[in-house]
């Protein structure tokens, strides 16, 4: 996935000015920023929820309006949507016939008892935590197999077992060969589950890179963590959004 010049505005209001990164196959890239710094906006311009502006992004090699990259890129949001007048099952049947799978049961079996949810494959979505709708929607993902993951604060509001559970399955996926990028403000996660971060200032890219890499930009220390390098990079407190 490649993002390039991105520019977007809100009537008078410009949110996103220029913002340029890319991430690689088998790669979990976090994006870091305090409130309003323009994470959610960046993931929803990419997912084709919000029209850019400005600038390109293209996903799996093509322009992400195209049709193939509507289908390799998957959005798990912040708050995860569900139907929850349809069980756990029929979730996936939908996106079955959405994506026009064929033989689709053998592998929707396997991912319900990969992310421990084939004994909830009857119950209503209305019933599901939070935890087993993100494992969910990362299921209905999974099923029609993307390349590009956006993940929007997943670890937010879940118990440190099904964090334990989300975390393991993105190092899955990453080892599988997805591109992930990952909006958090859990810094602590991020620098142990991520291979790299870039961090957005008031809708800018100001540091992207590795560990190492960030502490040379900032000539920090070789134990700087990456708390020491977004306050020095952005002299602000982070929060979601």
């Amino acid at each position: 996935m490649a993002v390039r010049g991105l520019v977007k505005t809100f009537g008078a209001t410009q949110v996103l000015h220029g913002v340029t990164f890319q991430v690689a196959r088998g790669e979990i890239v976090a994006i870091l920023g305090p409130n309003g710094a323009g994470k959610t906006t960046t993931l929803k311009t990419i997912a084709g929820l919000l029209r850019p502006t400005a600038g390109q992004v293209w996903v799996a090699g093509r322009p992400h309006t195209h049709p193939e990259a509507r289908r390799a890129l998957a959005l798990v949001p912040e708050v995860p949507a569900v139907y929850e007048l349809l069980t756990t099952w029929e979730h996936l049947e939908f996106i079955a016939r959405a994506f026009a799978l064929d033989g689709w049961q053998p592998e929707a079996e396997a991912l319900l008892r990969r992310y421990h949810l084939w004994e909830k494959r009857d119950a209503l979505a209305a019933t599901l935590s939070k935890g087993q709708r993100q494992k969910l929607l990362i299921c209905g993902a999974l099923l029609h197999q993307p390349e590009v993951f956006l993940f929007d604060e997943p670890l937010v509001g879940l118990d440190p077992a099904a964090q334990r559970d989300l975390k393991d399955a993105l190092r899955a996926l990453r080892d599988q060969g997805a591109a992930i990028l990952v909006s958090t403000h859990m810094l602590e996660t991020a620098e142990r589950l991520c291979d790299r971060a870039l961090v957005l200032h008031r809708g800018r890219v100001i540091a992207e890179g590795g560990l190492d890499a960030l502490r040379a930009q900032f000539r920090l220390a070789g134990d700087a963590s990456l708390e020491d390098i977004f306050l020095e990079a952005t002299g602000e407190g982070l929060e979601g959004g």
